[in-house]
C-alpha cells in the first residue's frame, strides 16, 4: 500500500472512531482538503499532521504510527513500538 493510502486509512479509522465529522476539522482545514486527505489524494505537512491529530485530542505520532500500521499488514503495534524504542535508543 502506498504512504498516502495508508495515511488516508489512518485519518478516516481515527476520525471515525472519535465520532467526528469531516466537518469538525473546518478550523483547521477545509472539508475538501480532508476529503482529499482521506481518499489518499494528498499528502499533509507535519504542521497540518500536528492539527488533525489536535482535533482528535491525539498525539501526532498516533496518526502516524497507525499511518505505518496500515502500510505494513504483517507488523503488529508490539512489533513496530519494539522497533521505535531500538531506533530512538541508537
Amino acid at each position: 500500500m502506498d504512504l498516502n493510502a495508508a495515511f488516508a486509512q489512518a485519518l478516516k479509522k481515527l476520525r471515525s472512531r472519535r465520532g467526528l465529522t469531516q466537518e469538525r476539522f473546518a478550523m483547521v482545514t477545509s472539508t475538501s482538503y480532508m476529503s482529499q486527505l482521506e481518499r489518499g489524494l494528498k499528502s499533509p505537512t507535519l504542521e497540518k499532521v500536528e492539527h488533525l491529530a489536535a482535533i482528535m485530542d491525539i498525539h501526532p505520532a498516533s496518526l502516524l504510527i497507525e499511518c505505518y500500521l496500515e502500510r505494513s499488514d504483517c507488523e503488529d503495534i508490539e512489533v513496530l513500538f519494539e522497533r521505535i524504542r531500538f531506533d530512538l535508543a541508537q
